[in-house]
């Protein structure tokens, strides 16, 4: 299975995994309760998936590799379903294609929750067996990264809308920090990968060494008002700060602002607010991102520089407090506010490729697909970000992206070489 931990490393009181559960289910369900069944349906483009979609898929990741292959007599809900609600799964078979999610009109919502419902019961006798604790935790994971696609697809969803329409009527919240300056590190070996107790993704480890040159990483997210400057000196219109790929998405796909931008306003969970100049810039892909470094006269960080600032951190504390920050905790619009921290205001690009640590090798298996065949093209992000739950990522988490994706809260942090 995809993950680092040992069984001794992941808690295995099975009324802490069943609470864990349970709170992940719930959440699921408060933030898709803001929306109606054709809000739940819609499918904005293929890189996204209906919100109905992703309250299912996971029940099935939950029905699949614990109830049905651990649970002796368990019976699927529904035989037909495990083909729309499989993601990409090869060893589990055929399934609907990705761009053709939108066009389930059928199952209900309601089906679906109750779906949901008779899969958690059917769960419960599964939190005594220490053997599946990795496995579970592993499931309560994968539905945490849903539940903050569920809420950036429904935000790309929205948006098409020319009415404006929001999910929720509270405006976003206002910005948290002015923080300014560098964390500076001289240089050296480092230890990158997962090595604290707990559970890991396999893409995080195997934990190896890395070389780096002394480097600075900026304290601060680069905001709208650093953006709007960028803009305003032809930072869309100028070839020479943009990879080739880059400036040839952006003639392509007439790229003149970050993903949202109009005017002065931006389109949030909450319809059209006025743009906070001091607040993270969001919803800019890779190319925008690297191009905005160049116009700077700075880079992006690899992600071992950025792994490693957040390890030099940690002092006392881990280097992520699931207590601070501003991530999803609970049913609300999510807003990056520019906290002081390395996490839970936007993910953050690096310059470096998604590609295997070295010794990494994928679980045999359906669960081994997780995360290794997709380590090509792609670059990975670090962080977390303001519709991320609270305490899912680390300092050794790697999420990533295709370089033109930006419908994710995706932001940047300025590099520099010392």
């Amino acid at each position: 299975m995809p993950i680092t931990a040992r069984a001794d490393q992941v808690r295995t009181c099975p009324s802490e995994l069943s609470k864990a559960f349970r709170d992940t289910r719930s959440l699921s369900e408060c933030l898709v309760a803001p929306l109606s069944e054709a809000d739940a349906t819609l499918q904005s483009m293929e890189d996204a998936s209906p919100a109905k979609w992703h309250l299912a898929h996971p029940t099935w990741f939950w029905e699949t590799f614990l109830l049905r292959d651990h649970l002796d007599g368990y019976t699927l809900y529904n035989e037909d379903w495990p083909f729309v609600f499989n993601s990409y799964y090869e060893a589990e078979g055929e399934r609907i294609a990705r761009f053709s999610r939108g066009m389930l009109s059928r199952p209900t919502l309601s089906q679906i929750t109750d779906w949901r419902e008779k899969v958690d019961a059917a769960m419960e006798p599964l939190f005594e067996r220490e053997e599946l604790a990795l496995l579970i935790a592993l499931g309560i994971a994968h539905e945490q990264q849903h539940q903050e696609l569920m809420l950036t697809d429904i935000k790309h969803a929205l948006f098409q809308n020319p009415l404006g329409s929001s999910m929720w009527e509270e405006p976003d919240g206002k910005t948290a920090s002015h923080a300014e300056g560098w964390h500076s590190h001289p240089g050296g070996i480092a230890r990158i990968g997962h090595q604290e107790a707990g559970f890991a993704f396999d893409n995080e480890g195997p934990v190896h060494r890395v070389l780096l040159e002394p480097f600075e990483l900026n304290v601060r997210l680069v905001t709208n008002r650093q953006w709007s400057e960028f803009v305003a000196d032809g930072g869309y219109e100028t070839a020479s700060l943009w990879l080739s790929d880059g400036w040839a998405w952006v003639r392509e796909d007439a790229i003149t602002a970050p993903s949202y931008w109009r005017g002065d306003k931006h389109f949030t969970h909450s319809g059209w607010q006025p743009r906070d100049p001091d607040a993270p810039v969001t919803h800019i892909s890779y190319f925008e991102a690297d191009a905005f470094a160049a116009w700077a006269g700075m880079r992006l960080p690899t992600e071992f520089e950025w792994e490693a600032i957040a390890r030099g951190q940690e002092g006392e504390c881990a280097a992520h407090d699931p207590c601070a920050g501003n991530q999803l905790d609970e049913a609300a619009p999510p807003s990056p506010q520019g906290s002081e921290g390395l996490f839970g205001d936007c993910w953050q690009f690096t310059r470096s490729g998604y590609l295997p640590y070295p010794r990494f090798q994928p679980a045999a298996g359906a669960v081994g697909e997780y995360n290794g065949k997709f380590m090509n093209g792609q670059f990975v992000l670090k962080g977390a970000s303001c519709a991320t739950v609270r305490g899912h990522s680390r300092a050794s988490y790697r999420n990533f992206f295709y370089p033109h994706q930006r419908w994710q809260f995706t932001g940047l942090r300025l590099a520099r070489d010392v």
